[in-house]
Protein backbone atom coordinates (compact mmCIF):
# COMPACT_ATOMS: atom_id res chain seq x y z
CA UNK A 1 0.00 0.00 0.00
CA UNK A 2 3.30 2.08 -0.05
CA UNK A 3 2.69 5.80 -2.15
CA UNK A 4 -1.76 5.16 -1.71
CA UNK A 5 -2.74 8.64 -1.02
CA UNK A 6 -4.37 8.88 2.09
CA UNK A 7 -8.21 9.67 0.51
CA UNK A 8 -8.20 6.22 -0.64
CA UNK A 9 -9.82 3.12 0.75
CA UNK A 10 -10.24 3.31 4.78
CA UNK A 11 -9.04 6.82 4.18
CA UNK A 12 -12.06 7.74 2.67
CA UNK A 13 -14.07 6.50 6.05
CA UNK A 14 -11.28 8.52 8.30
CA UNK A 15 -12.16 12.02 5.83
CA UNK A 16 -15.79 11.27 6.41
CA UNK A 17 -15.34 11.11 10.27
CA UNK A 18 -13.43 14.20 10.56
CA UNK A 19 -16.09 16.08 8.41
CA UNK A 20 -18.57 15.00 10.41
CA UNK A 21 -16.90 16.10 13.54
CA UNK A 22 -15.88 19.11 11.83
CA UNK A 23 -19.20 19.78 10.89
CA UNK A 24 -20.73 19.56 14.34
CA UNK A 25 -17.89 20.78 15.97
CA UNK A 26 -18.12 24.18 13.99
CA UNK A 27 -22.12 24.63 14.52
CA UNK A 28 -21.80 23.60 18.19
CA UNK A 29 -19.19 26.35 19.07
CA UNK A 30 -21.02 28.79 17.05
CA UNK A 31 -23.79 28.46 18.83
CA UNK A 32 -21.83 28.61 22.66
CA UNK A 33 -20.12 31.45 21.80
CA UNK A 34 -22.81 33.23 20.40
CA UNK A 35 -25.39 32.20 22.71
CA UNK A 36 -23.74 31.76 26.14
CA UNK A 37 -20.00 32.61 25.87
CA UNK A 38 -19.92 34.43 29.29
CA UNK A 39 -21.38 30.97 31.03
CA UNK A 40 -18.03 28.65 30.22
CA UNK A 41 -15.51 31.08 27.98
CA UNK A 42 -12.71 28.46 28.33
CA UNK A 43 -14.67 25.49 27.34
CA UNK A 44 -16.48 27.42 24.38
CA UNK A 45 -13.16 28.88 22.78
CA UNK A 46 -11.79 25.08 23.40
CA UNK A 47 -15.07 24.01 21.27
CA UNK A 48 -13.81 26.35 18.60
CA UNK A 49 -10.51 25.49 18.73
CA UNK A 50 -11.09 21.83 18.54
CA UNK A 51 -13.55 22.88 15.46
CA UNK A 52 -10.56 24.22 13.40
CA UNK A 53 -8.34 21.65 13.98
CA UNK A 54 -11.10 19.20 12.69
CA UNK A 55 -11.53 21.00 9.52
CA UNK A 56 -8.11 21.40 8.76
CA UNK A 57 -7.40 17.71 9.17
CA UNK A 58 -10.58 16.73 7.35
CA UNK A 59 -9.07 19.03 4.17
CA UNK A 60 -5.28 17.85 4.63
CA UNK A 61 -6.24 14.65 4.91
CA UNK A 62 -8.55 14.80 1.75
CA UNK A 63 -6.08 16.80 -0.14
CA UNK A 64 -3.47 14.67 1.08
CA UNK A 65 -1.33 17.47 2.55
CA UNK A 66 0.70 15.03 4.56
CA UNK A 67 3.00 17.29 6.95
CA UNK A 68 -0.23 19.41 7.81
CA UNK A 69 -2.39 16.47 8.50
CA UNK A 70 0.25 14.82 11.16
CA UNK A 71 0.36 18.15 12.77
CA UNK A 72 -3.40 18.43 12.74
CA UNK A 73 -3.70 15.13 14.23
CA UNK A 74 -0.85 15.25 16.66
CA UNK A 75 -2.45 18.90 17.84
CA UNK A 76 -5.68 16.83 18.46
CA UNK A 77 -4.27 14.07 20.13
CA UNK A 78 -2.67 16.46 22.40
CA UNK A 79 -5.91 18.30 22.94
CA UNK A 80 -7.96 15.91 23.72
CA UNK A 81 -5.49 14.32 26.21
CA UNK A 82 -4.46 17.77 27.51
CA UNK A 83 -8.31 18.84 28.28
CA UNK A 84 -9.30 15.56 29.23
CA UNK A 85 -6.88 15.42 31.87
CA UNK A 86 -7.42 18.88 33.13
CA UNK A 87 -11.30 18.70 32.82
CA UNK A 88 -11.26 15.54 35.24
CA UNK A 89 -8.70 17.42 37.59
CA UNK A 90 -10.15 21.01 37.44
CA UNK A 91 -14.10 20.26 36.66
CA UNK A 92 -14.86 23.51 37.80
CA UNK A 93 -13.12 24.84 34.85
CA UNK A 94 -15.42 23.07 32.36
CA UNK A 95 -19.21 24.42 33.44
CA UNK A 96 -20.26 22.90 29.98
CA UNK A 97 -18.50 20.40 27.95
CA UNK A 98 -16.28 20.47 25.11
CA UNK A 99 -15.85 17.86 22.07
CA UNK A 100 -12.24 16.91 24.07
CA UNK A 101 -13.93 16.89 27.56
CA UNK A 102 -13.34 13.65 30.38
CA UNK A 103 -11.49 12.58 26.70
CA UNK A 104 -14.46 13.17 24.18
CA UNK A 105 -16.82 10.90 26.15
CA UNK A 106 -19.96 12.82 25.16
CA UNK A 107 -18.24 11.58 21.73
CA UNK A 108 -18.12 8.24 22.86
CA UNK A 109 -14.18 8.64 22.94
CA UNK A 110 -14.29 9.13 19.08
CA UNK A 111 -12.25 12.71 19.77
CA UNK A 112 -9.52 10.28 21.33
CA UNK A 113 -9.32 7.37 19.02
CA UNK A 114 -9.51 9.65 15.89
CA UNK A 115 -6.46 11.69 15.71
CA UNK A 116 -4.55 7.87 17.17
CA UNK A 117 -6.51 6.36 13.51
CA UNK A 118 -5.31 9.46 11.50
CA UNK A 119 -1.80 9.47 12.87
CA UNK A 120 -1.39 5.58 12.39
CA UNK A 121 -3.41 6.02 8.51
CA UNK A 122 -0.99 8.62 7.46
CA UNK A 123 2.05 6.74 8.90
CA UNK A 124 0.78 3.35 6.81
CA UNK A 125 0.03 5.55 3.79
CA UNK A 126 4.04 7.12 3.68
Amino acid sequence: MRDAATRQGPGRLLITVYGIFALAATSRSAVQLITRFDQAPVAYLLSAFAAVVYVLATITLALNARRVAYVACAVELAGVVTVGIISLLVPREFPDATVWSLFGIGYGFIPLVLPILGLLWLRKTK
